[in-house]
């Protein structure tokens, strides 16, 4: 059950708190207020899941705390107390916005259930949530690895998964740290829950507190409303915070805080909020480093490393380039709108295996991408090729002067040449080899004479 954040609302002393202590009692966090006016300025926070509120107050009815407070966009979710029952008061309540209705004497175990209920469909609406980002996501980001060091790795994400452990995933820039995470969280005990990530690195400093934890209304300028933050977002499921290490020393502390005690506190905020959240992080920093150099904390860093993933970089694990190459082309594809299957030829794949790639899956990615737009007839060629992968497989300029695409062509005729001699000069199984059609190779070998 989601521990729920409840106001209880009512001018008498004494129903106002045995019933406060009953929730409390049952798990959920509990403040008070006496009248309706009080209630609104606690309501202002943001903080309230519900509200649990008598109808017939001195100052202000329930009815107009509800009011205003909807007026105000908080979302709090009302239940109502009256002594009054009526069937005009129960339409009135419902009309302005109360999720239900009880008539005084109320018993404190059908608040509970009452509660129980209203806890559960918070928690569908946010298990809803995800499915659908599940249905539209279908797999997108999902492609099978047949490498050995992909293998290890994967051993790693299925025991971690089913845990609730801290994980820590390094490795360089563009090697799938958050495909992973994504896969240790869909994996979990937490999968029907949110999975929200963050890139540390890309949120301004002077914003990262109020986006991690939220902020009540009012509490800065530019504050015009309640906001929940990442952490209230990710309750019941996982944070993934990527870019770790690019968090200053002053949110370092405040999220050791969080991970030791597991609440938030909002930004202008007196109330702190419990929070049931899996951190995961990645980085390809060396955390180590820094924690010698004093640029992050090594209580905080130990509390990270509990269980690591690191994941090796491209050109580390050749075996799986052919699987991405066609997982790419046919996202990429789909992105850019073309309906026909597209294939990739033997020397395009051949030189693609054997480049550097710096900026490792990620810059395959944007390869793919590239040489799809430049393609035709639905086949991509060593010609769609950057010049720094066609280089990369020694293909260098016979003149520093001479253009790309002379140089792309003496490159094609040199690898048709040596596919014909090692067929034993047997032209149509060359061009079977290569993937080319016999009149296209004798077209290219035709244009390289009458140069």
């Amino acid at each position: 059950m989601k521990t729920l954040n409840v106001l209880v609302i009512d001018d008498e002393l004494a129903l106002r708190h045995i019933l406060a202590k009953a929730i409390e009692k049952s798990g959920h966090v509990v403040d008070t207020a006496g009248s309706g006016t009080e209630a609104l300025e606690k309501l202002t926070s943001g903080e309230f899941d519900v509200a649990v509120s008598d109808i017939r107050m001195p100052d202000i009815t329930g009815i107009e705390v509800i009011t205003r407070a909807r007026e105000k966009g908080i979302e709090t979710c009302f239940l109502m107390m009256t002594a009054f029952a009526s069937v005009n008061t129960a339409i009135e309540a419902m009309r302005a916005g109360a999720y239900d209705y009880m008539v005084k004497p109320v018993r404190n175990d059908d608040v509970i259930n009452r509660l129980s209920q209203i806890s559960d469909i918070l928690e569908l609406r946010s298990e809803n949530k995800v499915l659908r980002n599940l249905v539209m996501a279908t797999n997108e980001n999902q492609c099978r690895m047949v490498s050995d060091a992909m293998a290890r790795t994967d051993r790693l994400v299925k025991k971690v998964a089913v845990t609730d452990s801290t994980v820590i995933i390094t490795g360089e820039s563009g090697t799938g740290k958050g495909v992973t995470a994504r896969s240790i969280h869909e994996n979990s005990l937490r999968a029907n829950a949110p999975f929200i990530p963050v890139n540390c690195g890309a949120i301004p400093e002077n914003l990262l507190e109020s986006e991690f934890f939220g902020h009540a209304k009012g509490a800065f300028t530019g504050a015009h409303k309640v906001k929940k933050g990442l952490f209230v977002e990710a309750d019941q499921g996982t944070i993934f915070l990527d870019e770790i290490g690019e968090l200053p020393l002053n949110l370092q502390v405040k999220l050791l805080h969080v991970i030791e005690d597991g609440s938030v506190r909002a930004v202008g905020s007196e109330q702190a909020k419990k929070v049931d959240v899996r951190i995961i992080a990645a980085t390809n920093r060396d955390l180590e480093t820094m924690v010698a150099e004093g640029t992050f904390r090594e209580d905080l860093y130990f509390r990270l490393n509990i269980f690591n993933i690191e994941i090796p970089p491209l050109r580390e694990r050749l075996a799986d380039i052919p699987l991405l190459t066609e997982f790419f082309i046919k996202r990429e594809s789909k992105k850019l709108g073309l309906g026909e299957q597209i294939e990739i030829e033997p020397e395009a794949l051949e030189l693609l295996k054997s480049y550097g790639y710096q900026g490792n899956v990620r810059e395959l990615e944007n390869i793919i991408a590239r040489s799809l737009i430049l393609s035709e007839d639905n086949l991509i060629r060593v010609t769609d090729l950057p010049t720094q992968v066609i280089k990369s497989g020694g293909a260098a300029p016979i003149n520093g002067e001479m253009l790309l695409r002379d140089q792309v062509r003496q490159f094609e005729i040199r690898v048709i040449k040596q596919a014909i001699d090692e067929a034993g000069g047997d032209r149509r199984a060359a061009a079977n080899k290569l993937g080319l059609g016999l009149s296209s190779l004798y077209r290219k070998l035709e244009g390289a004479e009458e140069q």
